[in-house]
């Protein structure tokens, strides 16, 4: 399953530079895994709920090139694998054309309860979605 969405570059995305401050690629990583939960079935305040959260627990990025004020980027996340405690993700983010490639990203997630405490495993609802959208 994968998820791809289009987002212009603001002047509150750059830094005094005039290019994407590395923190803007981080929200927008963030903005495709939300968008890509959603699209699969479940949404994170919804698991919040059922004593569910997902926190970032490994993050590798690469950066390839900046991106720029006024650039339209396209974001793309795809869920690459799952285990018993973990999901991981592969993102990137690229121009319109993908001819220019600014992101390379994996991003791995456990589920904890609300208090804070590992799942032994994935939650039931987070794996059937999983079994269904994933593989």
């Amino acid at each position: 399953m994968s998820h791809a969405f289009k987002q212009k570059v603001f002047y509150a995305d750059t830094d005094a530079y005039g290019v994407v401050w590395h923190g803007s690629y981080l929200r927008w990583l963030e903005m495709g895994r939300i968008y890509l939960c959603e699209k699969a079935g479940f949404k994170l305040s919804e698991l919040v709920k059922q004593d569910i959260t997902l926190p970032v627990v490994d993050l590798n990025m690469k950066y390839k090139c900046s991106a720029k004020l006024d650039d339209e980027i396209v974001i793309h996340t795809e869920i690459s694998d799952y285990g018993k405690f973990y999901l991981t993700f592969q993102q990137k983010i690229t121009d319109e054309k993908e001819e220019k490639t600014y992101i390379n990203a994996t991003v791995k997630v456990v589920a904890i309860h609300n208090d804070g405490k590992l799942y032994r495993s994935l939650p039931e609802p987070v794996l059937k979605i999983l079994q269904t959208n994933a593989r």
